[in-house]
């Protein structure tokens, strides 16, 4: 006696021998035969492909489930081609299909090794090859749970059952409309397409939702009227279920059958208005109480521990599939604490033909056959029942709940279960979408925010800081930072970071010990397992320092500007592991991060190299001059410059005599830089080679204009000095288009010290004079750069009277004291920070009372 049929036809293309065995293994493991689905997979794989290729016919495959048997029938419409030979007899070529070398023949010659029985037959037009496979007998293992259906509930009018589909779209209205649904309602397709479905739909007006909200639910079944084109109403049973294309737009579709065939489209744990309750037992629901559609994981918690409860079982849990919908992730799980570890993830599809996640299942004995799942592997767990969580006809999830004796869950649990999942399925989704736009907008507020701190840095140092710091604890539990000058050589650590301060230096140490991660051309995250095997080598593992430190152990490239310039290492305590959007947002923070420490590595080379050069332009220290006190107070303008356009010196002329220069470039920054140290080498050469003070000038004139485009006119004030033995100190002095020196007397008075003259780099031919000064104990000489004089506040003016007010009180004070005064006094002229270039120089001769 049949129990069950399924039959499907193929069309003869290359494609359809695996169209084919898909149809048999899912009608046989829908019928919980997974037994024999290897055999018939082989059987009918030999057999279509036959059919379609080489009788180049249409195929139909038929499968019947008999009480002892399966017998599956393949007919092809090319009944020519004779039975081939399969006796002990020569073979001809004629019969070249039971050649088990050959292309064809295969299939019969199989049927004969694996089949209990098979047979060919012929009709007008057709032959058919079928097989008959014994079904072994029962063992524990898994059943896939499918509706069971009373005997008495089944259509038994006459004709045809009719299931009439139809497409509605996003307004509601009508998209398609098959036949079967023109022969039940007696409108052709013409008549209705374009139409809003509520001009043909009689919907309940109790409390219930109406129409428009009822065609948006996810999935919906019930009972209404539909208005005939004759105006009479009958009653159907409808199955609603909304699909989306590959565009994304939605739409709902629609299965209707009359009232009396409601047993083909209804489910079994539904109980229609004036039914008696299902005799399987009371309906689960999972959403007792409200539900909290922000708090994903309090959902997830509270549905798994109320299934456990509602099916008596001693453990549950949740998965949820990722974005591509490739893998399971643990997201709640209940009486599974040894041995299950939350975001765990593992494939959606395990390869283990017993184990589906896309259908309800009843495993009866787990440890006969166990689950592909991994996680109840040792968990002492005998029986278990799974649902799929689905939305839209999408996976989304599965349900799993399990018990310690064997055979506990049978086939109705597993409606009953799948009844309440697909009610909790919507719940489960909303607040997920929920919670993943939470997460993206935290996660671009935390970019958003790395991104302004790395970019209010150059400083290398503490840039490696706060990418740490951003790191821990958002993302990890500590972060170490490894950074390389070349990408050939080893990364060197340069940073550790942990929330427990208490534990940098113990990580650091173990950290030390650990060859540093590979810094070739890679991109992404990758796991690093050194630490935790540089710990277990040194027997650290369970030391109070590190216990429970190391868990999982990532490393990821720090790229920028297409090299490698570092790793950044993240890690999580023992029993934890990265959720993927974690690891995501630790890819975007990295990038980041390389960039700010590449620029910040880039400023910290070009500012080191430019304070070496600016070093060099400045004089070195300053020679001790019997009789005569100097000091000197330079600033130059500009953030990271040490040197600018002002510029001051002394140095040994000869045994007895020294030069001393102040003067200004025109310009400021590196630009009248370079023409400072032309001017302060030049003048030393040149003084050195005898010649005096006029004749000095004159040479440092024509080399500035030689520098042709690049020449900056200079100020220059120089002079030779050459203390005398009765305590005063002869000067001679050029003041070449520079502020003049003042001179402050023992009286407290101030005059200037020289005469204006040409200044350098205008003219070729400068006719200068040499000014001859002394200066008698206790006497000031002061030289100033323009940036003193010329220090503003509003329209006011320092000047060189102000300067004067400030000199005459610096009577009987030191060179020191005196360069200091004035200093201060420019700064507090005005509010604001100076910004321009300022030298100040004095020379002083002590009384000859003081020691």
């Amino acid at each position: 006696m049949v129990t069950a049929r399924a039959a499907a036809t193929f069309d003869p293309d290359g494609r359809s021998a695996a169209a084919a065995r898909g149809f048999v293994r899912d009608a046989l493991l829908g019928w919980g035969l997974p037994e024999v689905v290897d055999d018939a997979v082989v059987l009918v794989s030999e057999l279509v492909t036959n059919a379609v290729v080489h009788a180049g016919t249409a195929a139909e495959v038929c499968c019947l489930r008999e009480e002892e048997t399966v017998r599956i029938e393949v007919t092809d419409h090319h009944p020519e081609r004779g039975l081939p030979t399969l006796g002990d007899g020569p073979v001809t070529a004629s019969d070249r299909y039971a050649d088990p070398d050959g292309e064809g023949g295969r299939g019969l010659l199989m049927c004969s090794a694996l089949a209990e029985r098979w047979g060919v037959e012929y009709g007008t037009g057709r032959k058919t090859v079928w097989f008959r496979l014994r079904l072994p007998a029962h063992v524990a293992g898994t059943r896939y749970a499918v509706p069971a259906t009373p005997g008495s509930d089944l259509p038994s009018g006459p004709g045809p059952v009719h299931v009439a589909v139809v497409q509605l779209d996003e307004d509601g209205r009508v998209l398609a409309w098959n036949p079967d649904a023109e022969a039940l309602f007696q409108y052709p397709a013409a008549a209705v397409l374009g139409r809003p479905w509520a001009d043909l739909a009689v919907w309940p007006q109790p409390s219930g939702p109406g129409l428009t909200d009822t065609l948006r639910l996810a999935r919906w079944e019930g009972g209404y009227g539909i208005r005939r084109q004759d105006g009479q109403e009958v009653e159907v049973y409808g199955v609603q279920v909304r699909v989306r294309d590959t565009e994304g737009v939605a739409s709902t579709l629609c299965l209707l059958v009359l009232e009396p065939d409601r047993a083909v489209l209804r489910s079994p744990a539904r109980t229609l208005p004036g039914e008696r309750p299902d005799p399987t037992g009371p309906r689960l629901d999972l959403l007792a109480g409200p539900v909290v559609t922000d708090d994903l994981d309090t959902l997830l918690q509270r549905t798994v521990e109320r299934a456990r409860d509602l099916l008596d079982g001693d453990a549950a849990y949740l998965l949820l599939t990722t974005d591509d919908e490739a893998e399971f992730e643990v997201r709640a799980a209940t009486g599974l604490t040894s041995g299950h570890r939350r975001h765990t993830r593992f494939p959606v599809e395990t390869g283990n033909r017993y184990d589906s996640a896309r259908l309800p299942s009843v495993h009866e004995d787990l440890s006969s056959r166990p689950t592909g799942l991994p996680l109840l592997s040792d968990s002492g767990m005998r029986s278990l029942v799974t649902v799929p969580l689905k939305v839209e006809g999408r996976l989304i999830g599965s349900l799993g709940i399990a018990a310690t004796s064997p055979g506990r869950y049978d086939n109705e649990d597993a409606l009953r279960l799948q009844f309440a999942a697909d009610r909790v399925a919507l719940a489960v989704e909303s607040t997920r979408l929920t919670e993943l736009e939470r997460l993206r907008r935290g996660s671009l507020s935390f970019l958003v925010e790395a991104s302004d701190l790395l970019a209010g840095t150059l400083e290398h140092e503490q840039t490696l800081a706060l990418m740490a710091q951003m790191a821990v604890p958002t993302l990890a539990s500590w972060c170490a930072v490894y950074t390389t000058a070349d990408h050939s050589a080893a990364a060197r650590l340069a940073f550790v970071l942990h929330e427990d301060e208490d534990r940098i230096d113990p990580l650091r140490e173990l950290l030390d010990k650990t060859p540093a991660p590979e810094t070739g051309p890679t991109h992404g995250v990758r796991f690093w397992a050194a630490p935790a095997e540089t710990a277990e080598a040194g027997g650290l593992t369970d030391s109070p320092e590190l216990a429970g430190l190391l868990g999982e152990t990532v490393a990821i490239a720090l790229t920028a500007r297409n090299r490698v310039i570092g790793l950044l290492a993240l890690g999580v305590p023992a029993g934890v592991r990265f959720r993927q959007e974690i690891l995501e947002l630790a890819e975007d923070l990295s990038r980041r991060a390389a960039l700010a420490l590449d620029n910040s590595r880039l400023y910290s080379e070009r500012t080191a190299t430019s304070q070496a050069l600016q070093r060099s332009l400045l004089p070195p220290d300053l020679p001790e001059i019997p009789g005569v006190e100097v000091d000197v107070y330079y600033q130059a303008a500009g953030e990271g410059n040490e040197v600018g356009g002002d510029f001051y010196d002394l140095f040994t002329i000869r045994e007895g005599t020294y030069g001393f220069a102040i003067g200004d470039v025109c310009g400021t920054g590196p630009e009248a830089a370079s023409v400072t140290g032309l001017a302060r080498h030049s003048l030393r050469l040149l003084a050195r080679e005898g010649l005096d003070a006029p004749q000095v000038l004159r040479r440092l004139n024509a080399a500035i204009l030689d520098e042709g485009s690049r020449s900056r006119f200079l100020t220059l004030l120089y002079g030779e000095l050459t203390p005398r033995p009765d305590g005063s100190t002869e000067l001679s002095l050029v003041c070449a288009g520079h502020p003049l020196p003042l001179r402050l007397r023992t009286d407290g008075q101030v005059d200037r010290a020289a005469t204006p003259q040409p200044l350098l780099g205008v003219m070729d031919d400068l006719d200068l004079t040499a000014e001859t000064l002394v200066l008698s104990p206790g006497e000031v000489l002061l030289c100033v750069t323009d940036g003193v004089t010329e220090r503003r506040e509003g329209s006011r003016m320092l000047g060189d009277d102000g300067l004067a007010d400030v000199l005459t009180g610096c009577t009987g004070l030191t060179a020191g004291a005196v360069a200091a005064r004035v200093q201060r006094a420019v700064e507090r002229f005005a509010p604001e920070p100076p910004s321009d270039d300022m030298a100040i120089l004095t020379l002083r001769v002590p009384n000859q009372r003081q020691p």
